[in-house]
Protein backbone atom coordinates (compact mmCIF):
# COMPACT_ATOMS: atom_id res chain seq x y z
CA UNK A 1 0.00 0.00 0.00
CA UNK A 2 2.96 2.27 0.98
CA UNK A 3 4.46 1.85 -2.59
CA UNK A 4 1.28 2.19 -4.60
CA UNK A 5 0.69 5.76 -3.09
CA UNK A 6 4.50 7.14 -2.85
CA UNK A 7 4.33 6.61 -6.90
CA UNK A 8 2.25 8.97 -7.16
CA UNK A 9 4.14 11.66 -4.95
CA UNK A 10 7.24 10.81 -6.85
CA UNK A 11 5.50 11.73 -10.31
CA UNK A 12 4.19 14.89 -8.73
CA UNK A 13 7.69 15.60 -7.22
CA UNK A 14 9.15 15.11 -10.68
CA UNK A 15 7.00 17.46 -12.71
CA UNK A 16 7.41 20.00 -9.96
CA UNK A 17 11.07 20.26 -9.76
CA UNK A 18 10.87 20.00 -13.62
CA UNK A 19 8.68 22.76 -13.77
CA UNK A 20 9.72 24.54 -11.54
CA UNK A 21 13.16 26.69 -13.66
CA UNK A 22 10.49 26.58 -16.55
CA UNK A 23 8.07 28.88 -14.26
CA UNK A 24 11.00 31.12 -13.23
CA UNK A 25 12.74 31.71 -16.43
CA UNK A 26 9.61 32.83 -17.84
CA UNK A 27 9.04 35.03 -14.07
CA UNK A 28 12.37 36.29 -15.02
CA UNK A 29 12.14 36.84 -18.76
CA UNK A 30 8.72 39.02 -17.81
CA UNK A 31 9.86 41.13 -15.07
CA UNK A 32 13.41 42.21 -17.74
CA UNK A 33 11.09 42.82 -20.77
CA UNK A 34 8.61 44.89 -18.21
CA UNK A 35 11.98 47.12 -17.47
CA UNK A 36 13.12 47.06 -20.70
CA UNK A 37 10.26 48.01 -22.49
CA UNK A 38 11.90 47.07 -26.16
CA UNK A 39 9.27 46.64 -29.05
CA UNK A 40 11.94 43.89 -30.09
CA UNK A 41 11.63 41.94 -26.73
CA UNK A 42 7.55 41.90 -25.58
CA UNK A 43 6.82 39.93 -22.10
CA UNK A 44 5.53 36.33 -22.06
CA UNK A 45 2.19 37.71 -20.91
CA UNK A 46 1.99 40.18 -24.38
CA UNK A 47 3.19 36.96 -26.74
CA UNK A 48 0.61 34.34 -25.15
CA UNK A 49 -2.10 37.13 -25.49
CA UNK A 50 -1.19 37.55 -29.42
CA UNK A 51 -0.84 33.93 -30.02
CA UNK A 52 -4.32 33.70 -28.59
CA UNK A 53 -5.92 36.08 -30.24
CA UNK A 54 -4.20 34.83 -33.86
CA UNK A 55 -5.26 30.71 -33.61
CA UNK A 56 -6.70 29.72 -30.45
CA UNK A 57 -9.89 32.42 -30.36
CA UNK A 58 -12.44 30.91 -32.44
CA UNK A 59 -15.91 29.44 -32.33
CA UNK A 60 -16.28 26.56 -30.46
CA UNK A 61 -17.61 24.85 -33.73
CA UNK A 62 -13.84 24.74 -34.72
CA UNK A 63 -12.37 24.14 -31.43
CA UNK A 64 -11.30 27.24 -30.44
CA UNK A 65 -9.75 27.56 -33.48
CA UNK A 66 -9.01 30.68 -35.94
CA UNK A 67 -8.84 30.56 -39.37
CA UNK A 68 -5.44 31.81 -39.15
CA UNK A 69 -4.37 28.35 -37.52
CA UNK A 70 -6.03 26.37 -40.41
CA UNK A 71 -4.07 28.38 -42.61
CA UNK A 72 -0.71 28.27 -40.34
CA UNK A 73 -0.92 25.63 -38.01
CA UNK A 74 -2.60 22.93 -39.50
CA UNK A 75 -0.31 23.07 -42.86
CA UNK A 76 2.61 22.97 -41.53
CA UNK A 77 2.20 19.85 -38.97
CA UNK A 78 1.16 18.28 -41.74
CA UNK A 79 4.12 19.19 -43.60
CA UNK A 80 6.26 18.33 -41.06
CA UNK A 81 4.67 14.76 -40.08
CA UNK A 82 4.44 13.64 -43.67
CA UNK A 83 8.22 14.58 -44.27
CA UNK A 84 9.16 13.09 -41.36
CA UNK A 85 7.19 9.77 -41.75
CA UNK A 86 8.37 9.44 -45.73
CA UNK A 87 11.96 10.07 -43.87
CA UNK A 88 10.85 7.23 -41.31
CA UNK A 89 10.26 4.44 -44.15
CA UNK A 90 13.26 5.16 -46.01
CA UNK A 91 15.63 5.27 -43.57
CA UNK A 92 14.42 2.20 -41.74
CA UNK A 93 13.96 0.62 -44.32
CA UNK A 94 17.47 1.65 -46.23
CA UNK A 95 19.39 1.34 -42.91
CA UNK A 96 18.44 -1.97 -42.09
CA UNK A 97 19.47 -3.28 -45.44
CA UNK A 98 22.45 -1.94 -45.58
CA UNK A 99 23.08 -2.76 -41.91
CA UNK A 100 22.69 -6.83 -42.59
CA UNK A 101 24.99 -6.11 -46.06
CA UNK A 102 29.29 -5.12 -45.46
CA UNK A 103 29.28 -5.47 -49.36
CA UNK A 104 26.49 -2.85 -49.71
CA UNK A 105 27.65 -1.13 -46.85
CA UNK A 106 31.35 -0.74 -48.25
CA UNK A 107 30.20 0.69 -51.43
CA UNK A 108 27.88 2.94 -50.43
CA UNK A 109 28.82 4.14 -47.29
CA UNK A 110 31.30 6.84 -48.90
CA UNK A 111 28.17 8.20 -51.34
CA UNK A 112 26.31 8.05 -47.76
CA UNK A 113 29.00 10.32 -45.89
CA UNK A 114 29.16 12.97 -48.50
CA UNK A 115 25.53 13.72 -49.02
CA UNK A 116 24.72 13.67 -44.82
CA UNK A 117 27.81 16.35 -44.54
CA UNK A 118 25.37 18.67 -47.00
CA UNK A 119 23.24 21.27 -45.08
CA UNK A 120 20.42 20.69 -46.36
CA UNK A 121 18.97 24.68 -46.49
CA UNK A 122 22.44 24.63 -48.98
CA UNK A 123 19.85 22.82 -51.43
CA UNK A 124 17.01 24.69 -50.97
CA UNK A 125 17.65 26.38 -54.58
CA UNK A 126 18.16 22.70 -55.66
CA UNK A 127 14.54 21.85 -54.76
CA UNK A 128 12.88 25.06 -56.06
CA UNK A 129 14.71 24.43 -59.52
CA UNK A 130 13.06 20.28 -59.34
CA UNK A 131 9.96 20.62 -58.06
CA UNK A 132 9.47 24.87 -57.78
CA UNK A 133 7.37 26.59 -55.13
CA UNK A 134 5.09 24.67 -52.89
CA UNK A 135 4.43 21.61 -51.27
CA UNK A 136 6.99 18.99 -52.71
CA UNK A 137 9.73 21.32 -52.74
CA UNK A 138 8.80 21.61 -48.78
CA UNK A 139 8.46 18.27 -48.83
CA UNK A 140 11.63 17.37 -49.83
CA UNK A 141 13.66 19.61 -47.56
CA UNK A 142 12.27 17.56 -44.72
CA UNK A 143 12.63 14.41 -45.90
CA UNK A 144 16.69 15.48 -47.26
CA UNK A 145 16.88 16.72 -43.47
CA UNK A 146 15.07 14.17 -41.76
CA UNK A 147 17.01 10.79 -43.34
CA UNK A 148 20.36 10.45 -42.34
CA UNK A 149 19.91 10.30 -38.73
CA UNK A 150 17.16 7.38 -39.13
CA UNK A 151 19.38 5.41 -41.75
CA UNK A 152 22.76 6.20 -40.09
CA UNK A 153 21.27 4.48 -36.76
CA UNK A 154 19.37 1.80 -38.26
CA UNK A 155 21.92 0.65 -40.24
CA UNK A 156 24.25 0.76 -36.64
CA UNK A 157 21.62 -0.52 -35.21
CA UNK A 158 21.17 -3.63 -37.89
CA UNK A 159 24.95 -4.52 -37.28
CA UNK A 160 24.41 -4.64 -33.35
CA UNK A 161 22.54 -7.94 -33.71
CA UNK A 162 23.81 -10.46 -30.58
CA UNK A 163 25.78 -13.12 -32.62
CA UNK A 164 23.94 -15.72 -30.69
CA UNK A 165 20.55 -14.59 -33.04
CA UNK A 166 22.49 -14.30 -35.99
CA UNK A 167 23.42 -18.12 -35.41
CA UNK A 168 20.24 -19.13 -34.60
CA UNK A 169 18.56 -18.33 -37.29
CA UNK A 170 20.61 -19.71 -39.66
CA UNK A 171 20.89 -22.84 -38.37
CA UNK A 172 16.68 -22.91 -38.04
CA UNK A 173 17.21 -21.56 -41.91
CA UNK A 174 14.51 -18.82 -41.80
CA UNK A 175 13.24 -17.06 -44.35
CA UNK A 176 14.68 -13.13 -45.26
CA UNK A 177 11.14 -12.12 -44.35
CA UNK A 178 11.12 -13.12 -40.73
CA UNK A 179 14.42 -12.84 -40.01
CA UNK A 180 14.45 -9.01 -40.63
CA UNK A 181 11.25 -8.19 -38.85
CA UNK A 182 11.72 -10.83 -36.03
CA UNK A 183 15.36 -10.62 -35.04
CA UNK A 184 16.89 -7.55 -37.02
CA UNK A 185 14.42 -4.95 -36.26
CA UNK A 186 13.28 -6.13 -32.35
CA UNK A 187 17.43 -5.65 -31.81
CA UNK A 188 17.61 -2.57 -33.56
CA UNK A 189 14.76 -0.68 -32.56
CA UNK A 190 16.44 1.35 -29.60
CA UNK A 191 18.76 2.93 -32.23
CA UNK A 192 16.00 3.14 -34.57
CA UNK A 193 14.35 5.32 -32.03
CA UNK A 194 16.78 7.70 -31.12
CA UNK A 195 17.76 8.56 -34.96
CA UNK A 196 13.68 9.27 -35.08
CA UNK A 197 14.05 11.70 -32.16
CA UNK A 198 17.09 13.76 -33.73
CA UNK A 199 15.11 13.62 -36.89
CA UNK A 200 11.93 14.92 -35.72
CA UNK A 201 13.75 17.97 -33.87
CA UNK A 202 15.18 18.39 -37.45
CA UNK A 203 11.85 17.97 -39.36
CA UNK A 204 10.49 21.37 -36.90
CA UNK A 205 13.90 23.30 -38.07
CA UNK A 206 13.60 22.23 -41.78
CA UNK A 207 9.62 22.97 -41.53
CA UNK A 208 10.35 26.50 -40.60
CA UNK A 209 13.20 26.99 -43.63
CA UNK A 210 11.35 25.39 -46.11
CA UNK A 211 8.54 27.81 -45.20
CA UNK A 212 10.35 31.19 -45.62
CA UNK A 213 11.35 30.77 -49.06
CA UNK A 214 8.57 31.26 -51.27
CA UNK A 215 5.41 29.56 -48.72
CA UNK A 216 1.67 30.76 -48.82
CA UNK A 217 0.99 29.23 -45.58
CA UNK A 218 2.53 28.10 -42.56
CA UNK A 219 4.25 29.63 -39.50
CA UNK A 220 7.25 30.00 -41.39
CA UNK A 221 5.58 32.41 -43.46
CA UNK A 222 3.35 33.58 -40.60
CA UNK A 223 6.51 34.46 -38.54
CA UNK A 224 8.01 35.82 -42.21
CA UNK A 225 5.23 38.24 -43.07
CA UNK A 226 5.39 39.63 -38.94
CA UNK A 227 8.79 40.74 -39.12
CA UNK A 228 7.93 42.42 -42.12
CA UNK A 229 5.20 44.43 -40.80
CA UNK A 230 7.21 44.95 -37.32
CA UNK A 231 4.99 42.90 -35.42
CA UNK A 232 7.16 41.54 -33.40
CA UNK A 233 4.53 40.28 -30.55
CA UNK A 234 3.65 37.81 -33.41
CA UNK A 235 7.04 36.84 -34.18
CA UNK A 236 8.03 35.77 -31.11
CA UNK A 237 4.26 34.13 -30.83
CA UNK A 238 5.76 32.11 -33.68
CA UNK A 239 8.78 31.37 -31.91
CA UNK A 240 7.05 30.38 -28.47
CA UNK A 241 4.40 28.23 -30.44
CA UNK A 242 7.45 26.10 -32.64
CA UNK A 243 9.21 25.35 -28.69
CA UNK A 244 5.57 24.01 -27.76
CA UNK A 245 4.85 22.07 -30.91
CA UNK A 246 8.65 20.64 -30.62
CA UNK A 247 8.19 19.70 -27.06
CA UNK A 248 4.57 18.14 -27.69
CA UNK A 249 5.82 16.11 -30.91
CA UNK A 250 8.94 14.48 -28.63
CA UNK A 251 6.59 13.75 -26.11
CA UNK A 252 4.44 11.85 -28.12
CA UNK A 253 7.29 9.88 -29.95
CA UNK A 254 8.81 9.27 -26.05
CA UNK A 255 5.38 7.63 -25.03
CA UNK A 256 5.42 5.16 -28.12
CA UNK A 257 8.61 4.56 -27.69
CA UNK A 258 8.80 3.31 -24.14
CA UNK A 259 5.58 1.60 -25.03
CA UNK A 260 7.14 -0.46 -28.31
CA UNK A 261 10.40 -1.15 -26.37
CA UNK A 262 7.85 -2.10 -23.49
CA UNK A 263 6.07 -4.53 -25.91
CA UNK A 264 9.21 -6.10 -27.58
CA UNK A 265 11.54 -6.20 -24.33
CA UNK A 266 11.52 -10.26 -23.58
CA UNK A 267 10.47 -11.13 -20.37
CA UNK A 268 12.59 -12.15 -17.03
Amino acid sequence: MTTVVAAPRRALSGFVQRWTVVVVAVLLWQWAAAQIGSPFFPTPVAIVGSGVDAWFSGPLSQGLLTDAAFTEIVPSVTRLLTGWLVAAVLGVAGGLLLGRSQAALAYVGPLLSFMRAIPPPALVPVFLVLFSIGPRMQLATIVFGCVWPILLNSADGARSVDAVKVETARAFRLPRTYWILDVVLPSALPKIFAGLRISLALALIMMVISELVGATDGIGHAMQLAQYDFDYTRLWAGIVLLGVLGNLLNTALLAVERTVLGATRPPD
